[in-house]
Protein backbone atom coordinates (compact mmCIF):
# COMPACT_ATOMS: atom_id res chain seq x y z
CA UNK A 1 0.00 0.00 0.00
CA UNK A 2 0.96 3.65 0.20
CA UNK A 3 3.13 5.04 2.97
CA UNK A 4 0.69 7.94 3.36
CA UNK A 5 -2.82 6.49 3.79
CA UNK A 6 -4.41 9.94 3.58
CA UNK A 7 -3.42 10.21 -0.07
CA UNK A 8 -4.52 6.72 -1.07
CA UNK A 9 -7.41 6.80 -3.56
CA UNK A 10 -8.74 10.03 -2.06
CA UNK A 11 -10.42 13.00 -3.63
CA UNK A 12 -8.65 16.29 -3.14
CA UNK A 13 -10.49 19.20 -1.49
CA UNK A 14 -12.80 20.91 -3.92
CA UNK A 15 -13.93 17.68 -5.54
CA UNK A 16 -10.97 17.24 -7.93
CA UNK A 17 -9.31 13.90 -8.03
CA UNK A 18 -5.73 13.28 -7.06
CA UNK A 19 -4.92 9.94 -8.66
CA UNK A 20 -1.95 9.02 -6.53
CA UNK A 21 -2.94 5.42 -7.16
CA UNK A 22 -4.94 4.56 -10.26
CA UNK A 23 -8.16 2.74 -9.50
CA UNK A 24 -7.63 -1.00 -9.44
CA UNK A 25 -3.84 -0.73 -9.78
CA UNK A 26 -1.68 -2.42 -7.18
CA UNK A 27 2.09 -2.05 -7.57
CA UNK A 28 3.73 -5.40 -7.19
CA UNK A 29 7.32 -6.46 -6.66
CA UNK A 30 7.98 -5.96 -10.34
CA UNK A 31 8.28 -2.23 -9.83
CA UNK A 32 11.31 -1.82 -7.62
CA UNK A 33 14.99 -1.54 -8.46
CA UNK A 34 16.87 -4.24 -6.68
CA UNK A 35 13.81 -5.33 -4.72
CA UNK A 36 13.67 -8.87 -3.34
CA UNK A 37 10.44 -10.55 -4.33
CA UNK A 38 9.05 -13.34 -2.18
CA UNK A 39 9.29 -16.28 -4.55
CA UNK A 40 9.30 -14.03 -7.61
CA UNK A 41 11.71 -13.56 -10.47
CA UNK A 42 13.45 -10.16 -10.28
CA UNK A 43 14.93 -10.49 -13.76
CA UNK A 44 11.54 -11.16 -15.34
CA UNK A 45 10.07 -8.27 -13.36
CA UNK A 46 12.74 -5.87 -14.62
CA UNK A 47 12.17 -7.02 -18.18
CA UNK A 48 8.44 -6.38 -17.83
CA UNK A 49 9.02 -2.80 -16.64
CA UNK A 50 11.56 -2.24 -19.41
CA UNK A 51 9.13 -3.56 -22.03
CA UNK A 52 6.42 -1.15 -20.88
CA UNK A 53 8.70 1.87 -21.31
CA UNK A 54 10.02 0.51 -24.61
CA UNK A 55 6.53 0.03 -26.00
CA UNK A 56 5.45 3.53 -25.00
CA UNK A 57 8.69 5.02 -26.37
CA UNK A 58 8.13 3.38 -29.73
CA UNK A 59 4.60 4.78 -29.91
CA UNK A 60 5.86 8.27 -29.06
CA UNK A 61 8.79 8.00 -31.45
CA UNK A 62 6.43 7.30 -34.34
CA UNK A 63 4.55 10.50 -33.57
CA UNK A 64 7.78 12.50 -33.33
CA UNK A 65 9.12 11.15 -36.63
CA UNK A 66 5.86 11.94 -38.40
CA UNK A 67 5.82 15.51 -37.04
CA UNK A 68 7.17 18.49 -38.94
CA UNK A 69 9.94 20.81 -37.75
CA UNK A 70 7.23 23.36 -37.02
CA UNK A 71 5.54 20.96 -34.61
CA UNK A 72 8.80 19.77 -33.02
CA UNK A 73 10.43 23.17 -32.51
CA UNK A 74 8.81 25.94 -34.56
CA UNK A 75 5.74 26.56 -32.40
CA UNK A 76 7.75 27.10 -29.22
CA UNK A 77 10.43 29.14 -30.97
CA UNK A 78 7.66 31.38 -32.37
CA UNK A 79 6.25 31.94 -28.88
CA UNK A 80 9.69 32.99 -27.63
CA UNK A 81 10.20 35.20 -30.71
CA UNK A 82 6.82 36.89 -30.17
CA UNK A 83 7.82 37.58 -26.60
CA UNK A 84 10.95 39.38 -27.78
CA UNK A 85 8.88 41.43 -30.22
CA UNK A 86 6.61 42.54 -27.37
CA UNK A 87 9.50 44.00 -25.37
CA UNK A 88 9.56 47.45 -27.09
CA UNK A 89 5.82 47.85 -26.59
CA UNK A 90 6.14 46.98 -22.90
CA UNK A 91 8.95 49.46 -22.25
CA UNK A 92 7.17 52.23 -24.21
CA UNK A 93 3.89 51.68 -22.32
CA UNK A 94 5.75 52.42 -19.09
CA UNK A 95 6.42 55.96 -20.36
CA UNK A 96 2.73 56.80 -19.97
CA UNK A 97 1.54 58.78 -16.96
CA UNK A 98 -1.90 57.17 -17.26
CA UNK A 99 -2.70 54.09 -15.19
CA UNK A 100 -4.06 51.76 -17.88
CA UNK A 101 -1.14 52.02 -20.37
CA UNK A 102 1.35 51.84 -17.49
CA UNK A 103 -0.26 48.69 -16.06
CA UNK A 104 -0.36 47.22 -19.57
CA UNK A 105 3.40 47.77 -19.77
CA UNK A 106 3.95 46.07 -16.41
CA UNK A 107 1.79 43.12 -17.46
CA UNK A 108 3.52 42.83 -20.85
CA UNK A 109 7.03 42.92 -19.41
CA UNK A 110 6.06 40.52 -16.61
CA UNK A 111 4.65 37.93 -19.00
CA UNK A 112 7.57 38.34 -21.41
CA UNK A 113 10.08 37.97 -18.57
CA UNK A 114 8.56 34.73 -17.36
CA UNK A 115 8.19 33.37 -20.89
CA UNK A 116 11.90 33.88 -21.51
CA UNK A 117 13.13 32.84 -18.08
CA UNK A 118 10.80 29.92 -17.33
CA UNK A 119 9.71 28.52 -20.70
CA UNK A 120 12.91 29.47 -22.53
CA UNK A 121 15.26 28.33 -19.78
CA UNK A 122 13.38 25.08 -19.23
CA UNK A 123 13.41 24.13 -22.91
CA UNK A 124 17.05 25.17 -23.25
CA UNK A 125 18.12 23.10 -20.22
CA UNK A 126 16.70 20.00 -21.96
CA UNK A 127 18.10 21.01 -25.38
CA UNK A 128 14.52 20.96 -26.68
CA UNK A 129 14.76 24.17 -28.71
CA UNK A 130 16.98 22.76 -31.41
CA UNK A 131 18.41 19.46 -32.61
CA UNK A 132 21.91 20.96 -32.68
CA UNK A 133 23.92 20.44 -29.49
CA UNK A 134 26.13 23.45 -30.26
CA UNK A 135 23.18 25.81 -30.67
CA UNK A 136 21.57 24.16 -27.66
CA UNK A 137 24.49 25.32 -25.50
CA UNK A 138 24.23 28.85 -26.91
CA UNK A 139 20.50 29.05 -26.15
CA UNK A 140 21.09 27.61 -22.67
CA UNK A 141 23.57 30.37 -21.84
CA UNK A 142 21.27 33.02 -23.31
CA UNK A 143 18.06 31.99 -21.56
CA UNK A 144 19.44 30.66 -18.27
CA UNK A 145 22.28 33.09 -17.59
CA UNK A 146 21.47 36.27 -19.52
CA UNK A 147 17.69 36.24 -19.04
CA UNK A 148 17.31 34.31 -15.77
CA UNK A 149 20.51 35.33 -13.92
CA UNK A 150 21.44 31.75 -13.05
CA UNK A 151 24.30 29.43 -13.97
CA UNK A 152 23.85 26.88 -16.75
CA UNK A 153 25.98 24.14 -15.20
CA UNK A 154 24.16 24.11 -11.87
CA UNK A 155 20.72 24.59 -13.44
CA UNK A 156 21.12 21.62 -15.80
CA UNK A 157 22.75 19.42 -13.15
CA UNK A 158 20.14 20.07 -10.46
CA UNK A 159 17.15 19.94 -12.79
CA UNK A 160 18.06 17.48 -15.54
CA UNK A 161 20.42 15.09 -13.77
CA UNK A 162 18.99 15.09 -10.25
CA UNK A 163 15.32 16.10 -10.39
CA UNK A 164 14.54 14.17 -13.58
CA UNK A 165 16.84 11.26 -12.81
CA UNK A 166 15.55 10.76 -9.26
CA UNK A 167 12.05 12.22 -9.26
CA UNK A 168 10.55 11.99 -5.74
CA UNK A 169 13.51 9.99 -4.42
CA UNK A 170 14.22 11.17 -0.88
CA UNK A 171 17.48 13.11 -0.58
CA UNK A 172 17.92 13.47 -4.33
CA UNK A 173 15.07 14.58 -6.60
CA UNK A 174 12.42 15.06 -3.93
CA UNK A 175 11.86 18.82 -4.57
CA UNK A 176 13.23 19.61 -1.10
CA UNK A 177 15.04 22.65 -2.52
CA UNK A 178 11.62 24.35 -2.69
CA UNK A 179 10.95 23.88 1.02
CA UNK A 180 11.48 26.67 3.56
CA UNK A 181 10.24 25.06 6.79
CA UNK A 182 10.95 28.16 8.91
CA UNK A 183 8.17 30.05 7.07
CA UNK A 184 4.51 29.57 7.89
CA UNK A 185 2.08 28.52 5.20
CA UNK A 186 0.70 31.94 4.33
CA UNK A 187 4.09 33.65 4.16
CA UNK A 188 5.49 30.86 1.97
CA UNK A 189 2.50 30.60 -0.36
CA UNK A 190 1.65 34.30 -0.79
CA UNK A 191 4.51 36.59 0.34
CA UNK A 192 7.81 34.76 -0.14
CA UNK A 193 7.38 34.39 -3.94
CA UNK A 194 7.83 38.16 -4.28
CA UNK A 195 11.48 37.64 -3.27
CA UNK A 196 12.22 35.19 -6.12
CA UNK A 197 13.84 37.87 -8.38
CA UNK A 198 16.22 38.80 -5.55
CA UNK A 199 16.96 35.28 -4.31
CA UNK A 200 17.64 33.79 -7.76
CA UNK A 201 20.89 35.69 -8.52
CA UNK A 202 22.02 35.36 -4.89
CA UNK A 203 21.61 31.58 -5.00
CA UNK A 204 23.38 31.54 -8.37
CA UNK A 205 26.34 33.45 -6.93
CA UNK A 206 26.60 30.96 -4.09
CA UNK A 207 26.56 28.01 -6.52
CA UNK A 208 29.39 29.49 -8.59
CA UNK A 209 31.78 27.97 -6.06
CA UNK A 210 30.97 24.58 -7.57
CA UNK A 211 31.86 25.41 -11.20
CA UNK A 212 35.11 26.08 -13.04
CA UNK A 213 36.43 29.63 -13.00
CA UNK A 214 35.81 30.11 -16.76
CA UNK A 215 32.17 29.13 -16.38
CA UNK A 216 31.87 31.32 -13.27
CA UNK A 217 33.31 34.32 -15.11
CA UNK A 218 30.98 33.77 -18.07
CA UNK A 219 27.99 33.50 -15.72
CA UNK A 220 28.92 36.70 -13.88
CA UNK A 221 29.23 38.61 -17.16
CA UNK A 222 25.92 37.31 -18.50
CA UNK A 223 24.07 37.94 -15.23
CA UNK A 224 25.38 41.51 -15.01
CA UNK A 225 24.60 42.21 -18.67
CA UNK A 226 21.04 40.91 -18.40
CA UNK A 227 20.21 42.80 -15.21
CA UNK A 228 21.89 46.01 -16.35
CA UNK A 229 20.15 45.99 -19.76
CA UNK A 230 16.77 45.72 -18.02
CA UNK A 231 17.71 48.60 -15.68
CA UNK A 232 19.13 50.76 -18.51
CA UNK A 233 16.04 50.32 -20.68
CA UNK A 234 13.76 51.39 -17.83
CA UNK A 235 15.79 54.57 -17.37
CA UNK A 236 16.38 55.54 -20.99
CA UNK A 237 13.37 54.09 -22.83
CA UNK A 238 10.63 53.99 -20.21
CA UNK A 239 11.76 57.31 -18.75
CA UNK A 240 12.06 56.47 -15.05
CA UNK A 241 13.56 59.44 -13.23
CA UNK A 242 15.27 57.70 -10.30
CA UNK A 243 17.28 54.48 -9.92
CA UNK A 244 15.03 53.32 -7.08
CA UNK A 245 11.85 53.61 -9.14
CA UNK A 246 13.50 51.63 -11.96
CA UNK A 247 14.64 48.93 -9.53
CA UNK A 248 11.17 48.75 -8.03
CA UNK A 249 9.67 48.29 -11.49
CA UNK A 250 12.23 45.55 -12.19
CA UNK A 251 11.13 43.75 -9.04
CA UNK A 252 7.46 44.18 -9.92
CA UNK A 253 7.73 42.81 -13.46
CA UNK A 254 10.09 39.96 -12.50
CA UNK A 255 7.80 38.81 -9.68
CA UNK A 256 4.52 39.17 -11.59
CA UNK A 257 4.09 35.41 -12.04
CA UNK A 258 6.34 34.31 -9.19
CA UNK A 259 3.41 32.93 -7.20
CA UNK A 260 2.29 30.40 -9.81
CA UNK A 261 5.96 29.65 -10.51
CA UNK A 262 6.52 28.54 -6.90
CA UNK A 263 3.13 26.85 -6.67
CA UNK A 264 3.56 24.82 -9.86
CA UNK A 265 6.95 23.55 -8.73
CA UNK A 266 5.56 22.14 -5.49
CA UNK A 267 2.06 21.14 -6.61
CA UNK A 268 3.27 18.65 -9.21
CA UNK A 269 5.53 16.50 -7.01
CA UNK A 270 5.24 17.15 -3.29
CA UNK A 271 2.38 15.22 -1.73
CA UNK A 272 2.75 12.37 -4.20
CA UNK A 273 4.50 9.04 -3.35
CA UNK A 274 8.13 9.37 -2.22
CA UNK A 275 10.78 6.65 -2.43
CA UNK A 276 14.07 5.62 -0.89
CA UNK A 277 17.05 5.52 -3.25
CA UNK A 278 17.43 1.76 -2.91
CA UNK A 279 13.69 1.10 -3.26
CA UNK A 280 12.70 3.33 -6.16
CA UNK A 281 10.46 1.95 -8.93
CA UNK A 282 11.54 1.57 -12.51
CA UNK A 283 11.34 4.68 -14.68
CA UNK A 284 7.82 4.39 -16.08
CA UNK A 285 6.37 3.69 -12.63
CA UNK A 286 8.50 6.35 -10.94
CA UNK A 287 7.26 9.04 -13.31
CA UNK A 288 3.63 7.93 -13.34
CA UNK A 289 3.53 7.78 -9.54
CA UNK A 290 5.48 10.92 -8.68
CA UNK A 291 4.35 13.49 -11.27
CA UNK A 292 1.06 15.37 -11.63
CA UNK A 293 -0.57 17.37 -14.44
CA UNK A 294 -2.48 20.61 -13.93
CA UNK A 295 -5.29 21.73 -16.29
CA UNK A 296 -4.69 23.89 -19.38
CA UNK A 297 -4.36 27.59 -18.63
CA UNK A 298 -3.82 30.14 -21.40
CA UNK A 299 -1.52 32.46 -19.42
CA UNK A 300 0.58 29.72 -17.82
CA UNK A 301 0.70 27.64 -21.01
CA UNK A 302 2.18 30.64 -22.82
CA UNK A 303 4.64 31.79 -20.18
CA UNK A 304 5.61 28.48 -18.53
CA UNK A 305 4.95 25.99 -21.32
CA UNK A 306 2.80 22.87 -21.59
CA UNK A 307 5.55 20.64 -20.20
CA UNK A 308 5.38 22.47 -16.86
CA UNK A 309 1.58 22.70 -16.66
CA UNK A 310 -0.75 20.22 -18.36
CA UNK A 311 1.87 17.83 -19.78
CA UNK A 312 4.24 17.42 -16.85
CA UNK A 313 3.84 13.63 -16.78
CA UNK A 314 4.65 13.47 -20.49
CA UNK A 315 7.62 15.78 -19.97
CA UNK A 316 9.10 13.60 -17.23
CA UNK A 317 8.74 10.51 -19.37
CA UNK A 318 10.20 12.21 -22.48
CA UNK A 319 12.12 15.29 -21.26
CA UNK A 320 13.84 16.10 -24.56
CA UNK A 321 10.57 16.90 -26.32
CA UNK A 322 9.39 20.48 -26.76
CA UNK A 323 6.27 21.86 -25.11
CA UNK A 324 4.22 21.50 -28.28
CA UNK A 325 5.31 17.89 -28.78
CA UNK A 326 4.45 17.06 -25.16
CA UNK A 327 0.96 18.39 -25.87
CA UNK A 328 0.75 16.31 -29.05
CA UNK A 329 1.72 13.01 -27.36
CA UNK A 330 -0.46 13.66 -24.30
CA UNK A 331 -3.45 11.57 -25.54
CA UNK A 332 -1.15 8.65 -26.35
CA UNK A 333 0.64 8.70 -22.97
CA UNK A 334 -2.52 9.15 -20.90
CA UNK A 335 -4.37 6.41 -22.76
CA UNK A 336 -1.41 4.01 -22.51
CA UNK A 337 -0.89 4.52 -18.77
CA UNK A 338 -4.58 4.10 -18.05
CA UNK A 339 -4.75 1.04 -20.29
CA UNK A 340 -1.89 -0.55 -18.35
CA UNK A 341 -3.60 0.47 -15.08
CA UNK A 342 -0.75 2.81 -14.14
CA UNK A 343 -1.35 6.10 -12.33
CA UNK A 344 -1.99 9.23 -14.40
CA UNK A 345 -2.18 12.01 -11.82
CA UNK A 346 -4.28 15.10 -12.58
CA UNK A 347 -5.66 17.81 -10.32
CA UNK A 348 -6.75 21.45 -10.47
CA UNK A 349 -4.68 24.43 -9.36
CA UNK A 350 -7.24 25.52 -6.76
CA UNK A 351 -7.52 22.01 -5.36
CA UNK A 352 -3.77 21.68 -4.90
CA UNK A 353 -3.57 25.15 -3.35
CA UNK A 354 -6.23 24.24 -0.80
CA UNK A 355 -4.50 20.92 -0.10
CA UNK A 356 -1.17 22.63 0.64
CA UNK A 357 -2.79 25.25 2.85
CA UNK A 358 -4.51 22.51 4.84
CA UNK A 359 -1.54 20.14 5.09
CA UNK A 360 1.41 22.55 4.90
CA UNK A 361 3.11 21.23 8.04
CA UNK A 362 2.92 17.65 6.82
CA UNK A 363 3.96 18.30 3.23
CA UNK A 364 6.40 21.22 3.48
CA UNK A 365 7.85 21.15 7.00
CA UNK A 366 8.14 17.53 8.13
CA UNK A 367 10.04 14.87 6.21
CA UNK A 368 7.69 13.13 3.78
CA UNK A 369 6.91 9.46 4.44
CA UNK A 370 8.58 6.90 2.18
CA UNK A 371 6.15 4.93 0.05
CA UNK A 372 6.35 1.15 0.42
CA UNK A 373 5.13 -0.77 -2.60
CA UNK A 374 3.18 -4.01 -2.26
CA UNK A 375 5.40 -7.08 -2.05
CA UNK A 376 8.54 -5.28 -0.88
CA UNK A 377 9.28 -6.80 2.52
Amino acid sequence: GMGDPALRGTTAPGGSRTDVMAEGWEPGPALVDGGVTPGGAPQRARQHCWSLMTELSEMVQKVVKSSSWWERHGVDISILACSFLLLPAGFLCLRSAQAIPFLAGVLTLGVVHHTLTVKGSHLASHNALTESKSWGKVWAVFFIELCSAFTVEQATYNHVKIHHGYTNVIGLGDSSTWKLPFLNRYVYMFIAPLAVPILTPLVALDLLRNVEWKAALRTLCCMFLGLYCHYWLLLHVSGFQSPWSALLCMLLTRSLLAHPYIHVNIFQHIGLPMFAADRKPKRIHLMSLGVLNLPRNALLDWSFGHSLISCHVEHHLFPSLSDNMCLKIKPIVSQYLKQKKLPYNEDTYSSRLWLFLQRYEELMVHAPPITELVGIQ
